[in-house]
């Protein structure tokens, strides 16, 4: 079930959607609040209205879903998706900074919704408080311009890589483990996560971060990365991780990178692709799906 969180009454110049056509220029109050994006040559107020134009859907609304969705909402994204059907636990406060302790047990997406309203009324929030599948995945991610991807198992990582390679979507994605965090860009024609990962690992091989643990502030670092690639993406600025992964050891403070090439034999992307549709991803992995973030 999808909800969207209605904007505050008018004088921000939305459109009835809640995003700004291109040709609508800013408002007084918008030219304000993103003076500091509007004096960068490469963003300007073109380039913010593209940001109140796009539309990006955050798969979990965990642990890099909090800093990307905070990130994005300041940034005057006009329409974020959330997709989550947890509840707030105490056990999440120490990485998930868009929910307060007042938040414990309420839904995840409606504690977001909460938060990003406050933080920007520019932007137009739509909740999808439910578990993403292989059913609903076509439907819910074709809505949006750009995945933004925070899910902590394997059958939604592959399922969120198939159904946005499938439908043309940009898909930033980022990960977490201990000390660790990964981020990369995956667009079509520049290999998918399945040509780093051909195959899941056996069930219980890779411990999930309730077993192992996380530094909580490791999900600020690795969500923001992905904030600031989904903007790069929107404006179309600079060079983005497509083709890149980035690896940050926070025990080293170092950041280290990997190429990523497009298998020419993976069953997605390469030249002689099997799959063309979405499969059952929990039998795939051989586990199932628990939460999201």
């Amino acid at each position: 079930m999808s909800t969207q969180l209605p904007n505050a009454p008018s004088t921000n110049g939305t459109h009835s959607n809640g995003t700004a056509p291109l040709g609508t220029a800013l408002t007084l109050d918008q030219g304000r609040r993103y003076a500091r994006h509007i004096i960068l040559p490469e963003v300007g107020s073109v380039g913010q209205r593209k940001l109140l134009a796009a539309k990006v859907l955050l798969i979990g609304a965990g642990g890099l879903g909090s800093p990307a969705s905070m990130y994005l909402a300041a940034a005057g994204v006009g329409t974020i998706g959330i997709v989550d059907y947890d509840t707030v636990d105490l056990s999440n406060l120490h990485r998930q900074i868009v929910h307060g302790h007042h938040n414990i047990g309420k839904a995840k997406v409606d504690s977001v919704a909460e938060r990003l309203a406050d933080i920007n009324p520019d932007t137009r929030v739509v909740t999808h408080n439910e578990p993403i599948s292989s059913e609903n995945a076509r439907e819910i991610i074709g809505q949006y311009d750009i995945v933004v991807n925070g899910s902590d198992n394997f059958p939604t990582r592959y399922l969120v890589n198939d159904a946005c390679y499938l439908l043309g979507k940009p898909l930033v994605d980022g990960s977490l483990f201990r000390f660790e965090g990964r981020a990369t860009v995956y667009e079509p024609g520049k290999g998918c996560y399945r040509c780093l990962f051909p195959a899941p690992p056996a069930p219980g091989e890779v411990p999930s971060c309730a077993e192992a643990g996380v530094l909580g502030a490791m999900c600020g670092v690795v969500g923001t990365i992905q904030a600031i690639e989904t903007i790069k993406l929107i404006l179309d600025l600079g060079v983005s991780l497509a083709g890149r992964l980035l690896i940050f050891d926070s025990l080293e403070m170092e950041f280290r990178e990997f190429k990523v090439r497009r298998d020419p034999s993976c069953p997605l992307c390469g030249e002689n692709p099997t799959i063309h549709d979405l499969i059952d991803y929990e039998a795939f992995c051989g586990a199932p799906v628990t939460t999201l973030g």
